[in-house]
């Protein structure tokens, strides 16, 4: 049964496709079309081959008639091939065209119907079924590239949904392998259509403030607990988004300003902030509840042979340099840099 939101069904995730549905239908249609013209053409040139037994006379539109009623098999009998060549032109030319137009045909039935009601409903399954996914409201060049990023440190692309009102972004998406809705991310419905509740987490770049913090507002309303990172533009604005419930607030500009400021005091700092922000770099920031056999011990000595930068403890931020860092505890979240899969795996063979 379908589930409907203030009476409107909620609408079902799907994949992009190469080809719009119209597009599909026009090409297969066409080809079609172009098959019977030919045999039309066929058998007006070779008509001398043909016995009409109403009256004698084969005329243009008997052709187009006999075409038909030849393509479909339908065959009442009283236009027929008499002479050898036409019936060599039926057998030879005519019959593999009429089962390439039937091809066509029941093609065309099964892509339309058939397929397009089974990918239907198990996109509904998979959007019954959602959890534990990463929500992408908004997908410009901010979204596009956290969801490659997100690929790159290995999530995978079945977990992630995008949600757009610009179905050449959505195709995008889709391209990647990415589950789309296309609506508007500000309204209720279309963020329950995505089970946002039971996300683990959900990114928001709108493009602009506003938008991005009536959607914080509406997502927080609907997910109480899920994590929520924006991009906002002005500085005015990390205020509201925090307000409106965002968890991070990424300002684009400030975080260039702050690479560039680097850059002054040296020329391999901002290189490093860079290198720490991406999965293709050497290190990477991790951020991961502490481990068991971890308590007890100095942030310095993480199991997994990483750096560790901060303890979250509480709500609160402990550096490593602090008192509070001496001995985890449970319940704690630690911040730490560790080598990229790759460049591990080259350290280990140096």
């Amino acid at each position: 049964m379908t589930r409907r939101v203030f009476g409107k069904p909620a609408q079902p995730l799907r994949r992009a496709v190469d080809l719009p549905v119209w597009g599909d239908l026009a090409l297969r249609l066409g080809a079609a079309l172009t098959l019977v013209f030919i045999v039309v053409i066929v058998h007006w040139v070779d008509r001398e081959g043909l016995r009409d037994t109403h009256d004698g006379a084969v005329s243009f539109l008997d052709v187009v008639y006999f075409t038909m009623i030849s393509i479909t098999t339908t065959g009442f009998g009283d236009i027929a091939p008499v002479s050898d060549k036409s019936r060599l032109i039926e057998a030879v030319l005519v019959t593999p065209i009429r089962f390439a137009v039937i091809f066509i045909f029941v093609g065309t039935a099964y892509q339309f119907v058939i397929r397009r009601s089974w990918e239907t409903w198990r996109m509904r399954r998979i959007q019954e079924q959602l959890a534990d996914h990463i929500v992408v409201l908004g997908y410009g060049v901010s979204g596009s590239e956290a969801v490659n990023e997100l690929i790159a440190r290995g999530t995978k692309p079945a977990e992630i949904v995008v949600v757009d009102g610009n179905a050449a972004r959505l195709e995008a998406a889709g391209a990647v392998g990415c589950n789309v809705l296309e609506g508007d991310a500000t309204r209720d419905a279309t963020l329950r259509a995505v089970r946002i509740e039971r996300a683990r987490a959900i990114l928001v770049s709108a493009g602009r403030d506003d938008t991005s913090i009536l959607i914080i507002l509406t997502a927080r309303h609907l997910a109480a607990k899920v994590p929520i990172t924006t991009v906002v533009r002005n500085d005015d604005n990390e205020v509201l988004a925090r307000q409106a419930g965002a968890d991070n607030v990424i300002n684009p500009v400030r975080v260039t300003g702050l690479l560039l400021a680097g850059s002054a005091e040296g020329k391999h700092v901002s290189e490093y902030i860079s290198d720490l922000a991406s999965v293709d770099g050497r290190v990477q920031l991790v951020e991961r509840p502490v481990e068991a056999t971890e308590i007890g011990r100095p942030l310095s000595e993480l199991q997994s042979g990483g750096q560790g930068l901060r303890i979250y403890r509480h709500g609160q931020a402990i550096g490593f340099w602090e008192a509070g860092a001496e001995r985890l505890e449970p319940g704690d979240v630690v911040v730490e840099i560790t080598p990229t899969c790759a460049h591990e795996g080259r350290s280990a063979h140096a």
